[in-house]
């Protein structure tokens, strides 16, 4: 099995309820479980035009899935609930918005897939939940999680709940010292 964290987010449609099914739909994986929740927390939507507040979470599964098949898997729960990609339109608003963050120590980057995320390290809505499950994660390039999480401001993020999955006990560790390409 391998460790993978991922991104949850919804301005549209109920939030709460919207990561509620994505939590629930993330557990139903095959070959998959889900380890750990953080907490929500709501901010303001990057993007274009005025968009409700997003919240935002992160997970973390275990995971027999190749990076692509849960790519697709991931893709597929939020067509479940009601997200529509718009060919050439990013940062809008959106039902639901999953997006692998880590996957084990891999660093990967192909058409439409690339890990470590590639903007995780430029936002708060992304480090501060991911350091909730994971304080002492070391990404695959050596970078301490913490480093970044200290440095990252979360003056318009507001905590809204505690989850009842508590953090995984054991965690990520990438064992390579060296910049990270993907992370700079």
């Amino acid at each position: 099995m391998t460790a993978a964290f991922v991104a949850l987010g919804s301005n549209l449609g109920d939030p709460p309820r919207q990561l509620a099914r994505a939590r629930a739909a993330l557990a139903a994986l095959p070959r998959t479980e889900l380890e750990a929740c953080s907490s929500w927390h709501r901010n303001p939507a990057i993007g274009p035009g005025r968009q409700p507040d997003y919240l935002n979470g992160a997970a973390r599964l275990e995971t027999r899935l190749p990076p692509r098949a849960l790519l697709s898997a991931l893709q597929g729960i939020e067509a479940a609930q009601g997200r529509r990609r718009a060919p050439g339109q990013r940062w809008q608003a959106r039902t639901l918005d999953l997006d692998i963050l880590l996957y084990g120590d891999l660093q990967l980057r192909e058409d439409g897939l690339s890990i470590p995320h590639p903007r995780m390290a430029e936002r708060a809505f992304v480090l501060r939940p991911l350091h909730e499950l994971a304080p002492d994660l070391i990404l695959p390039c050596g970078t301490a999680l913490a480093e970044l999480a200290a440095a990252c401001s979360e003056n318009e993020m507001q905590r809204v709940n505690s989850n009842p999955l508590p953090p995984a006990s054991s965690p990520l560790k990438g064992g390579r010292e060296q910049r990270c390409p993907l992370l700079n």
